[in-house]
């Protein structure tokens, strides 16, 4: 790991290959050697970096450096959500769009497939865990399909609020957005789309891996041609039902 490692602490540092090598007293060309793992350096030259980037001299020839940045958290409800942060330790918002989602549900917990999702920036956004989500399909209008939905982590399922939005990752439907009704059970939840073409369906609490609440979201297109559209198919659809009706009656 002693070459990614190197690699690593000086692109993080944002330290040039002749700069690092001028504070190690070696020739470019010999740092070049190291990250390109075609030679290791000395026992001196080791400490030399450890001390420098402030890293063990074990942690620099076997662990993998870059994990660094990422952290699992442990909810109180056992829940393992793993997220990345950035140089300044700020919780990355890491997007999951319409190719990730497939195999989310597999990774989630994984540190290093969350370390590889593309990361968001949004200002002002309060103190918490975000993620976002691309939105697949047109079940939510008028959110058209691709926008991102930016999502607050919920650590307790008991916090979920009736008639609110969410994004929810289960096993059977995989990872969907939808307006949320608490059953009365209190041990599950009805997903409702604002489309009534897609019928309301039920999750029980034991099926669900992870519940994220709508904050806010980035939209590519003009929501009321997205509305307008909606109607126009939905005009069609009836059109052509009664279309259908007429030629079955005559």
């Amino acid at each position: 790991m002693l070459a990614e490692n190197l690699k690593y602490l000086r692109k993080k540092n944002e330290i040039s290959q002749q700069q690092l090598a001028d504070l190690l007293d070696i020739p470019r060309s010999t740092l070049g050697d190291y990250e390109r793992a075609h030679t290791e350096p000395s026992i001196a030259t080791m400490v030399q970096i450890s001390n420098h980037f402030k890293v063990s001299v074990d942690d620099l020839v076997r662990g993998d450096l870059s994990h660094a940045e990422l952290e699992i958290v442990r909810t109180k409800d056992f829940r393992v959500l793993a997220i990345s942060v950035d140089g300044n330790n700020r919780q990355n918002i890491e997007l999951v769009d319409t190719k990730a989602a497939a195999g989310y549900l597999d990774n989630f917990q994984d540190p290093g497939y969350i370390k590889e999702l593309p990361k968001l920036y949004f200002p002002n956004v309060p103190e918490g865990t975000y993620r976002a989500f691309e939105i697949d399909g047109d079940s939510m209008m008028p959110l058209s399909p691709g926008s991102v939905v930016i999502c607050s982590y919920i650590e307790n399922l008991t916090e979920i609020k009736s008639e609110r939005t969410y994004v929810i990752a289960t096993h059977l439907e995989g990872v969907v957005y939808k307006r949320v009704l608490v059953n009365p059970d209190g041990e599950s939840i009805t997903a409702v789309s604002d489309n009534p073409t897609y019928p309301p369906f039920k999750v029980p609490f034991r099926d669900i891996a992870e519940v994220w609440q709508y904050y806010a979201h980035l939209s590519f297109t003009d929501s009321k041609t997205s509305l307008d559209d909606a109607v126009d198919q939905k005009l069609q659809d009836i059109q052509e039902t009664v279309t259908y009706i007429k030629e079955r009656m005559n």
